[in-house]
């Protein structure tokens, strides 16, 4: 049985999460990194990742890095590009890309206080073309330096932390984003109370 602190707890980073504001990996096949990604994402209090892998269990994540943070995510896998982007479009959300190419815009230029979802490739050619084709902007993070690119987890990490600041300044955080019912399913969920989603 939870303790009355571990209760306490799960309820107040589940009113912290974020379930409008999602990362997308695409092709990432190096377990260190997607393991780093995953313990990012939930201390910056995103509740989902999509991983776009034709061959997901290549993937195996790494709970040394990761600190086993994959259970206080919700993680889906898509076979393609399409099966993640075309529900997230139909849902609002709005595709952004990190993508090294000419006119990718500052990623602080973005409102990250809409729906959004955050899309990274892998750590070799970034996003494919195919990704690529559904993103409505494409930015990037300035190099000042001779290295054009920073490790994955690193990356994730600097834009997660501008959309957090653009949330805290609109008050996203002063009160719970999920919805009673999903608040309650992922509570019990965490606590060991109920069954896996």
């Amino acid at each position: 049985m939870p303790t009355p602190e571990r209760i306490e707890k799960v309820s107040r980073v589940l009113s912290l999460r974020q379930s409008d504001l999602r990362v997308v990996l695409e092709g990432v096949t190096n377990a260190h990194n997607a393991s780093a990604v995953i313990r990012t994402c939930d201390a910056a209090g995103i509740l989902h990742l999509d991983l776009i892998s034709p061959n997901p269990e290549l993937l195996r994540f790494n709970e040394a890095i990761s600190t086993r943070a994959d259970k206080w995510l919700e993680i889906a896998v898509h076979p393609t590009p399409a099966a993640c982007f075309e529900p997230l479009k139909k849902a609002g959300f709005e595709i952004v890309a990190t993508h090294l190419q000419k006119d990718a815009i500052p990623y602080t230029d973005i409102d990250f206080a809409r729906p959004v979802a955050l899309v990274f490739g892998n750590e070799s050619g970034g996003i494919s073309d195919d990704a690529l084709s559904f993103a409505d902007k494409v930015v990037r993070i300035p190099m000042l330096g001779m290295v054009q690119s920073l490790n994955l987890s690193v990356s994730v990490a600097v834009i997660l932390y501008e959309a957090l600041r653009q949330r805290a300044a609109k008050g996203y955080f002063d009160k719970a984003r999920l919805t009673a019912e999903e608040f309650e399913r992922l509570r019990k969920t965490w606590l060991g109370l109920g069954e896996e989603p």
